[in-house]
């Protein structure tokens, strides 16, 4: 594959999601679409580093992703990737998973969601073929 196939490839996966994550809001499972908006970043920045010639580490973690991607990131930025690197694990197994449950209530969800809405707008903007 060419590498603008395989950015392609993860742009196309990451707007997929985006529009999962965004049914599953609208249903009020905000927990579920948490967990997929951590998907839609983690697929954006994969399709970024590749978009620079690296190879994509097998990880979820976003803070070694963003890295990885060579993005100019602030702490804050940073932060906000640790956060939503924890959605992943808090909507999947079930030891995290009512904490989770509870922590993501409307107003949490509606936060995280403008942030994710955002990061995602960033590193798109900054893949270049």
């Amino acid at each position: 594959m060419e590498k603008n196939d395989v950015v392609s490839h993860w742009v196309q996966g990451s707007e997929a999601d985006k529009a999962a994550a965004e049914g599953l809001y609208k249903l009020g499972h905000y927990n579920w679409s948490l967990f997929i908006w951590h998907l839609v970043i983690e697929k954006v920045l994969k399709a970024k580093i590749v978009s620079i010639n690296k190879e994509i580490s097998i990880t979820h973690d976003l803070t070694r992703l963003a890295k990885e991607a060579e993005l100019d990131i602030n702490q804050e930025r940073m932060d906000e990737f640790k956060e939503i690197t924890g959605f992943n694990l808090e909507a999947r197994y079930d030891d995290y998973k009512l904490s989770f449950y509870k922590k993501a209530d409307k107003t949490y969800t509606d936060e995280w969601i403008s942030k994710c809405e955002n990061l995602f707008k960033w590193i798109k903007n900054q893949i270049t073929l």
